[in-house]
């Protein structure tokens, strides 16, 4: 039986996230990730959603480049976002900028069906290509503005955002359930925070700040 030279790794990068949920706690206003979620993302082959040349430092917690001027996530801010998301078996899930795929592959195995949508058409054909050889078949992918959401398959449970918005954007918001949760960071690009948005079975919505981050900005809402 032929052993995975990543595993060690990927077991040192879910460590590292756990670590990490305990020094942020502060901020975060949680002192640990969801074990069902460090265990997706010890199962998902990081390196696989990555470039070639990047690829030994693919369990390394930082962002990476994936071409486009576009990046993979750290992956604590990737654990942090999926745990927040609070995701169950049952749930749909809309994903705001697909990247080369990774965020959704971990989401695959934690939910229903995942719908994906990619602005940059380069980034949607590898990320297609790597989440049919390294993810489950429970995720629908196509290029798009992602502001837009995808009002076909509305309304969601979840909705996860990966690139940052001044503002919730409205027609996402339209197109969360009534008790449903959406990730997104937001506020200008040099105080940008994690938020957590949760709509209540009245319609209303309530905002929580999270950690300070830094995300490219959402593109297409001119």
């Amino acid at each position: 039986m032929s052993v995975d030279p990543f595993d060690a790794l990927r077991e040192r990068m879910v460590a590292v996230i756990a670590a990490q949920a305990v020094f942020s706690a502060g901020e975060t206003g949680k002192a640990a990730i969801a074990p069902r979620v460090l265990e997706a993302m010890g199962r998902v082959p990081r390196h696989e959603f990555v470039p070639a040349e990047v690829r030994p430092y693919a369990y390394v917690d930082s962002p990476l480049p994936i071409g486009c001027n576009k990046t993979i996530s750290q992956p604590f801010i990737c654990a942090l976002m999926t745990d927040l998301l609070d995701p169950a078996p049952e749930h749909s899930v809309l994903e705001i900028g697909t990247g080369l795929g990774y965020h959704a592959a971990v989401l695959s195995a934690l939910v229903k069906n995942i719908y994906s949508i990619e602005i940059i058409d380069e980034l949607a054909q590898h990320a297609r290509e790597r989440l049919n050889q390294h993810a489950g078949a429970n995720i629908k992918l196509r290029v798009g503005n992602g502001f837009y959401g995808w009002p076909d398959r509305a309304p969601f449970d979840r909705i996860l955002v990966t690139a940052a918005a001044d503002l919730v954007p409205p027609p996402l918001l339209q197109q969360l359930k009534p008790g449903g949760k959406m990730v997104i960071p937001t506020g200008l690009p040099d105080a940008q925070k994690l938020v957590l948005v949760e709509k209540q079975p009245n319609g209303k919505t309530t905002i929580k700040e999270s950690l300070r981050v830094r995300f490219s900005l959402l593109e297409g809402t001119d």
